[in-house]
């Protein structure tokens, strides 16, 4: 399956898109895809994994992302909770003209779309409130509904309420042959990081040998193989940890490590804390 360049129409008489989905919704797989459009993912409730360009990440009770063009992503939800709401609003650089994000009044919004190339993650009442006004402009008239964008970005250019998430993409333009390797990789490691993930394996997959899949992976993704597969485990571990009748050690082998301290090692290494110091972290956010 070939990573997709999604075609993004706004629908009549708008100049962005915007779409609603709830837990009455089908559930979908997400898949690997990109597209020029800058975009703002709001999740009211859930939990799940961030995977954007390079960077890898566990998110809980909700989030709110901004991304830049072509950043390469995943969709954020395998499923729906019970009430969440997600709303996605994608526009163009220019959508409201080609020198629009010049005018001085814009300055704190064109800041904004610079960061957001990087990848850009809102949290507490910047979140809350952002989310209330994407919910509501979900079912706005068109006119309404831009004035209530253009406020929302001025807030979100604004805020000291954000993390970057420093995500990387590749060249997709000239690139796009590597796309398809890439997109292998992800869903074998998807599919089997419980498992032995072999590099012997992966290579075979996109008949490539072991040293040149290494070479090759490392300079377009930044990152060893082991590095990433490491990654991915520990985003599940996030999600398991959130589960306080699993013990640490079942969480580390439910996760694809086979040693509680080596766990313990690439746990800290890729999210800064030990998974104990995590458990407890989220339990007080719950609190």
């Amino acid at each position: 399956m070939k990573p997709l360049l999604e075609k993004i129409d706004p629908v009549f008489g708008s100049s962005f898109a915007i779409r609603e989905f709830t837990d009455l919704d089908p559930v979908y797989k997400p898949f690997w895809h990109f597209h020029p459009e800058y975009e703002i993912v709001y999740i009211s409730k859930g939990k799940g994994k961030r995977h954007i360009g390079n960077h890898i990440s566990y998110y809980e009770d909700g989030d709110l992302i901004f991304l830049g063009p072509n950043l390469p992503h995943l969709g954020f939800t395998e499923g729906h909770f019970k009430d969440q709401v997600e709303i996605v609003v994608q526009m163009k650089e220019d959508f409201l003209g080609k020198d629009f994000l010049k005018a001085p009044e814009l300055r704190e919004v064109h800041h904004l779309f610079e960061r957001s190339r990087k990848g850009i993650i809102f949290h507490g009442q910047t979140r809350e409130w952002a989310g209330e006004q994407l919910r509501a402009m979900a079912h706005m008239e068109p006119f309404d509904r831009l004035l209530e964008l253009l406020k929302v970005l001025r807030v979100l250019g604004q805020t000291e309420d954000f993390s970057s998430l420093n995500a990387d993409g590749f060249a997709f333009e000239v690139q796009a042959q590597h796309l398809e390797r890439i997109q292998e990789v992800y869903e074998y490691v998807e599919a089997h990081f419980q498992q032995e993930v072999t590099l012997d394996e992966v290579s075979r997959r996109v008949n490539m040998t072991v040293p040149a899949f290494c070479r090759y992976f490392k300079r377009l993704t930044g990152k060893t193989f082991t590095h990433f597969v490491n990654e991915v485990r520990v985003a599940h571990a996030c999600q398991l940890l959130s589960n306080e009748h699993l013990s640490i050690a079942a969480v580390s082998y439910d996760s694809g490590f086979n040693n509680l301290s080596h766990f313990n090692k690439q746990f800290r290494l890729v999210v800064g804390t030990s998974p104990r110091a995590f458990r407890q972290n989220l339990r007080q956010i719950v609190e």
